[in-house]
């Protein structure tokens, strides 16, 4: 598998002042059907113990359409051909398809430390700080989570935690087709604009926005010093949880 960036791709346990360090497993698993990732979250989740290593996924989807626990099928308009997948998160529908960055953090939020809330804006604050980088503006909004430029959509976050531990995350718009938008109620709000990364110049490559992304995302974490460490692309064998 094509491991993070070597900047954050160091597998040392300690601090340089000999402290223990937080390890982060990040698993790059390339383009995804979406139920297997989703089942193997779930098994993830239920299976770790508490000295299990957080992980981070990254991955690009094939096309579904997700609906959240309690979604209103109203917003499904026209899915044609897309299959559409009813899941365990919070929210209302959403695309997902190639194009688009998958950032699943599957974090211990008990020992870490960290509410929900907060995990929520650490994920869009990677995002408006990554575009800051290039000149561009970007807001989260307390009343429909994600990131926006200009009133238009450029992430969409929806978490669900159990056993103290979060699953699903973020999906961020890089260079997907925008036309699956248009069959839906993006995040059940008519008429929501929908944009992407290389609309606005900022890139349209996957793996270069997921190696910008990385270390913005776990530094929001307060995890900027934490051992970071290649996990497996196979995530059909999560026995151990240990990468």
């Amino acid at each position: 598998m094509k491991g993070p960036g070597s900047d954050t791709a160091r597998a040392v346990e300690v601090g340089d002042r000999g402290e223990p360090r937080h390890p982060v497993v990040i698993r790059d698993l390339g383009t995804t059907d979406y139920e297997p990732v989703w089942r193997a979250m779930q098994r993830f989740t239920d299976t770790r113990g508490s000295s299990t290593p957080d992980e981070i996924w990254f991955t690009e989807h094939l096309p579904v359409f997700t609906l959240g626990i309690n979604a209103g099928r109203e917003h499904l308009l026209a899915p044609g051909d897309i299959p559409v997948v009813q899941i365990d998160r919070g929210g209302q529908v959403t695309y997902h398809g190639p194009g688009q960055l998958m950032v699943y953090p599957m974090i211990d939020l008990r020992r870490l430390g960290l509410g929900v809330r907060a995990l929520v804006t650490a994920l869009e604050r990677s995002v408006i700080d990554l575009v800051a980088e290039h000149g561009i503006a970007a807001e989260c909004r307390a009343d429909a989570p994600g990131v926006y430029v200009a009133g238009a959509k450029i992430a969409s976050v929806g978490l669900r935690i159990r056993r103290g531990a979060s699953f699903h995350g973020m999906a961020l718009n890089v260079a997907p087709d925008l036309e699956p938008f248009l069959r839906i109620n993006p995040c059940g709000y008519a008429e929501l604009e929908v944009t992407d990364l290389a609309a606005l110049g900022v890139g349209e490559n996957v793996a270069d926005v997921r190696r910008d992304l990385m270390p913005r995302l776990l530094s929001r974490l307060g995890l900027e010093d934490a051992a970071v460490r290649p996990g497996r692309k196979d995530i059909n064998d999560l026995r151990d949880n240990a990468g």
